[in-house]
């Protein structure tokens, strides 16, 4: 009889693509906690419509992975009930657009439990969204619905751009005790990155500088972040040097990184694929005028989606920010 081969050494890095890293999350998050339940359509034997939950429902069982019914308020307000009894239920939203069916019970209810108890009753749910364009799919498919939840008291809201920060972060989610909106940039799902999984490197509430630089200031958040760094490697063929911020989180923001760097610049350019009316963008550009005004040599430029409603998938890429409209926008502000 021959030897059992000997398990493969322990390597505190990873490669993963950024839904498989969320999976891993979910799984030290289950394996951890008995108290955490997954809840959501289909996220179940099939393991959800992008696969991120696949292969949990086998593990931990039908009563800790939950098929919901095509219910989005239900599983919120199920979700609720469970909080409010000791569990940390991680509700899926199968899509962005979905969410609106659950918006009044995240809204009311959910953002306001906390306050109304002072205190005394905590609800620790994190709501899963996937959220973006760059799939070629069409409205409601394709929505980003940050700026309602970023506007609502009471909710955490994050996004991650990455496959190291999006297993720690959500790990870090499902371990608060408030709520947590965790908006994954779908286009990202199957695009690998290294995962250290030993060192989470920034806290969940905190921004990063991606690329280091001294020209002009570019920040964003999930999906965008690609873009951006794409941006700055073609700034750097003409001789600028852009610095890019990953906001990672929406509510609260962390502006530490943001204010710090535009000191240094002096020009800020914010981006997002969300429309650009009452957005996190605007939050940002009016907060970064109001706190570092006597330092700014431009005025703060915004480049969004357009304020209308998502198009259909020929017209997605005039619709969603480009490298070319984020460096038209830095000539903008070195133009002043």
């Amino acid at each position: 009889m021959s030897p059992a081969p000997a398990p493969a050494p322990f390597s505190p890095v990873v490669t993963l693509p950024l839904g498989k890293a969320i999976n891993k999350g979910l799984h030290d998050a289950l394996a951890n906690d008995p108290k955490v339940l997954l809840m959501g359509e289909d996220i179940g034997p099939l393991g959800g419509v992008y696969r991120v939950t696949e292969g949990l429902h086998a593990e931990f069982g039908p009563q800790r992975v939950l098929d919901t019914p095509l219910a989005e308020s239900g599983i919120l307000g199920t979700a609720i009930g469970l909080a409010m009894r000791g569990y940390r239920p991680v509700c899926e939203i199968q899509f962005d657009g979905f969410v609106f069916p659950a918006f009044d019970q995240i809204t009311t209810q959910l953002s306001r439990m906390r306050n109304r108890h002072e205190g005394a009753v905590t609800m620790p749910i994190v709501i899963r969204i996937p959220y973006g364009g760059h799939i070629g799919s069409i409205e409601h498919h394709s929505e980003s619905p940050e700026a309602y939840f970023s506007h609502t008291p009471g909710l955490r809201v994050v996004s991650p751009s990455n496959s190291h920060d999006a297993y720690w972060m959500i790990q870090e989610a499902i371990e608060s005790n408030d709520p947590v909106i965790f908006l994954e940039p779908k286009s990202r799902y199957f695009i690998k990155g290294e995962v250290d999984l030993t060192d989470r490197v920034a806290p969940l509430h905190a921004s990063r500088v991606a690329r280091v630089g001294t020209d002009v200031t570019v920040v964003g958040h999930g999906a965008i972040l690609s873009t951006l760094l794409h941006a700055a490697e073609q700034a750097a063929e003409e001789g600028i040097s852009l610095e890019v911020i990953d906001l990672r989180t929406l509510s609260p923001i962390d502006y530490g990184p943001v204010l710090e760097s535009v000191r240094k610049t002096g020009r800020l350019v914010v981006v997002q694929e969300a429309a650009g009316n009452a957005s996190v963008g605007s939050e940002i550009a009016a907060t970064v005028a109001e706190k570092a005004f006597y330092v700014l040599e431009a005025p703060v430029i915004r480049v969004s989606g357009w304020d209308t409603p998502y198009p259909p998938s020929k017209v997605e890429s005039m619709y969603l920010p480009d490298a070319d409209r984020v460096l038209e926008a830095v000539d903008r502000s070195l133009a002043f």
